[in-house]
C-alpha cells in the first residue's frame, strides 16, 4: 500500500471494505495494518446500486471531504477537508430534482436527509465519490462513510464504523484516498 505525508501525519492510499463472512450486511474495513468492523446496507453489496434499494456499491470511490457536528467531536485530526453541519444543511436524494445527490439548504421541499441527525451517525460523516462527478439519475444518493448504529445495525447504502475506529483511521485519510468495496 502506497503511503504519504499529508499534513505532517502518513496517508493510505487504498481503504478496502470487504464482506465479513457469513453476514451480508456486515463488512471489513482494511486500511495498512489495521483491520476494523463495520456495518454496510441493508441488502448487502450490489453492482447495479439504484436509489433506495439499501446496498452498498461494490466499486472503487474516492473520499472528497466530510462533515463533523462540532458539538459532539472536536479536535479532528485529519488531511481531508471537512466543515462543520449546520442545521440547514440537507442532502437531496429526489432523483428527479436537479439537486440529486447535492448538499443543499433548508428550507427544500424535495426528498432529503438531515445532515444533523439526533442518532449521530453523522457525528463524522465522509463523502464518497459515489454518482457525484459523474452523477446519474437513479443511481444511488448519500453514499457516505459515517458512524454506526449500536449493534452494527445495517445502513442504507454506506459504510459505517465505531466513533472510537472513526476517531483512530480519520487522520490517515485525504482528499483522493480511494475506497474500494469488493
Amino acid at each position: 500500500m502506497e503511503k504519504a505525508r499529508a499534513g505532517g501525519r502518513r496517508s493510505v492510499s487504498t481503504i478496502v471494505v470487504r464482506p465479513a463472512p457469513g453476514k451480508p450486511t456486515r463488512a471489513l474495513v482494511q486500511v495498512g495494518p489495521l483491520t476494523i468492523p463495520a456495518a454496510i446496507g441493508r441488502s448487502g453489496r450490489s453492482v447495479l446500486k439504484r436509489e433506495g434499494d439499501g446496498a452498498t456499491p461494490i466499486a472503487v470511490m474516492k473520499l472528497l471531504y466530510g462533515f463533523t457536528r462540532g458539538d459532539h467531536v472536536r479536535f479532528l485530526r485529519t488531511a481531508l477537508p471537512m466543515r462543520r453541519i449546520r442545521g440547514d444543511m440537507l442532502w437531496c436524494d429526489q432523483p428527479e430534482d436537479a439537486n440529486y445527490n447535492r448538499l443543499v439548504k433548508a428550507p427544500f421541499k424535495p426528498s432529503h436527509e438531515e445532515m444533523l441527525r439526533r442518532d449521530g451517525l453523522y457525528d463524522i460523516c465522509l463523502v464518497l465519490d459515489w454518482n457525484i462527478r459523474s452523477r446519474r439519475r437513479h443511481r444511488g444518493s448519500a453514499i457516505f462513510f459515517h458512524l454506526i448504529r449500536p449493534g452494527y445495525e445495517p445502513t442504507a447504502g454506506c459504510v459505517a464504523v465505531s466513533l472510537k475506529d472513526m476517531q483512530r483511521l480519520i487522520r490517515f485519510f485525504r482528499r483522493g484516498t480511494t475506497v474500494r468495496v469488493i
